[in-house]
C-alpha cells in the first residue's frame, strides 16, 4: 500500500544548527578554521539558513567566543541566511557588526526552567528581548525567537500546550519572523507534537512555525514526520546529530541533519541540499572533534561511499 503524501509539504527550508547549537557545548575548543570549513561545505551543501554562532559572553559560553572570527571568515553563500544568536544588546550590536542576517533570542515555555536557568519568570526573561527585538527591526534584520522546553522540561516534567501557545503569543508581539518550537531534552512524542503545533498554529502562521528536535529517546524523525502532518515546513537538525543538552543525561543531541533530509527526500519533499555532500561534512566535523558520528544515516552512506556501491534517495 502506497503512502499518501498529498498533504504534506512540497518544500522544506532546512535550518543547519549545528555550527552553533551543535558545538556550544563541545569541550574542548573547537578550532576557528574548522568551524569556518563546517560552515563553508554546509553552505556549498545548498542550506538555506544556518545558524552560524552565538554572540554571548565568553565566560558562559567559551566555545562560541570566536564568534567575530568565524563570521568574517565564512565564504558567504547568496540567497543563505547566517543567523546568530544574541541574548543582549551587546550581543545584538556585535551581531550587526558581523553583518548577521537574522538575530535569535530565546524563551522557555517551562517557568521551572526560566528560573533554574536565568532566575527570572518566563515573563521577565521575554521583556529583557524587547530591547533586542526593537533594535533588529530597525535595523531591517530578521528576527527568530526560539521557545526551549516546548515539548517537557527536565525540572517540572510535563509542560502545558497552553504555555507553549502564550510563549508563542508574547514573541510574535516583539515581531519574530520565525518562532522554534524546540523539543530540548528530546521527550516528545508525535501525538504531542502535532497538538503543539497544531495548537500553536491557531496564534502564528504556521509557514512561520518551525520544529527543532532532539534525538534523547528516539522520536526526533518521528515527531518531524508528525509536524509535517500538521503543516509545518520548516525543521531544525544538526549535522552528524552534533549537540546535546546539558540537562538532559543521556541526551544524544540534535535530530540528525543527513537523517531529516533523508526522510524529506524519501517523501518527495524538495529541499535544495545536496545529501551525499552532507554526509561528507558529518565526517569531516566528526573527524575533526573526535567523536562518533551520530547520524545513522550518514553512517551507512558513509559505509556506501567508501566501498564505491551506489546510494539510494
Amino acid at each position: 500500500m502506497s503512502l499518501s503524501t498529498s498533504n504534506l509539504p512540497k518544500h522544506v527550508k532546512v535550518v543547519e544548527v549545528g555550527p552553533r547549537d551543535g558545538l556550544q557545548n563541545e569541550k574542548q575548543p573547537v578550532p576557528t578554521d574548522i568551524k569556518i570549513a563546517l560552515i563553508d561545505r554546509l553552505s556549498a551543501a545548498g542550506f538555506a539558513n544556518i545558524e552560524a554562532t552565538s554572540f554571548v559572553s565568553p565566560k558562559w559560553v567559551p566555545q562560541m567566543a570566536d564568534g567575530a572570527e568565524v563570521m568574517a571568515g565564512i565564504t558567504r553563500r547568496p540567497g543563505t541566511i547566517y543567523s546568530v544568536l544574541t541574548p543582549n544588546l551587546r550581543g545584538f550590536e556585535g551581531a550587526v557588526a558581523a553583518k548577521a542576517d537574522e538575530v535569535v533570542i530565546f524563551g522557555a515555555a517551562s517557568e521551572a526552567f526560566s528560573q533554574r536557568n536565568i532566575n527570572c519568570s518566563i515573563v521577565e526573561s521575554i521583556a529583557r528581548f524587547e530591547p533586542v527585538a526593537r533594535a533588529a527591526k530597525d535595523a531591517g534584520l530578521r528576527l527568530r525567537g526560539s521557545i526551549s522546553c516546548a515539548l517537557g522540561c527536565p525540572y517540572q516534567g510535563e509542560v502545558s500546550v497552553a504555555s507553549v501557545v502564550d510563549v508563542v503569543q508574547r514573541l510574535a508581539a516583539l515581531g519574530c519572523d520565525e518562532i522554534d518550537i524546540a523539543d530540548t531534552i528530546g521527550v516528545g512524542t508525535p501525538s504531542r507534537t502535532r497538538e503543539v503545533m497544531e495548537a500553536c498554529a491557531k496564534v502564528f502562521p504556521i509557514e512561520r512555525l518551525s520544529g527543532h528536535f532532539h534525538d534523547t529517546y528516539g522520536q526526533a524523525t518521528a515527531n518531524v514526520y508528525a509536524a509535517l502532518l500538521s503543516g509545518i515546513s520548516i525543521f531544525h537538525s544538526s549535522v552528524a546529530g552534533l549537540g546535546g543538552c546539558p540537562y538532559a543525561k543521556g541526551a544524544t543531541g540534535n535530530v540528525a541533519t543527513e537523517d531529516v533530509v533523508y526522510l524529506l527526500h524519501g517523501l518527495g519533499i524538495e529541499t535544495g541540499i545536496d545529501l551525499d555532500a552532507v554526509v561528507r561534512t558529518g565526517d569531516f566535523i566528526s573527524r575533526a572533534i573526535d567523536r562518533p558520528n551520530a547520524s545513522r544515516v550518514g553512517r551507512a552512506m558513509l559505509a556506501k561511499l567508501q566501498d564505491g556501491a551506489p546510494t539510494c534517495v
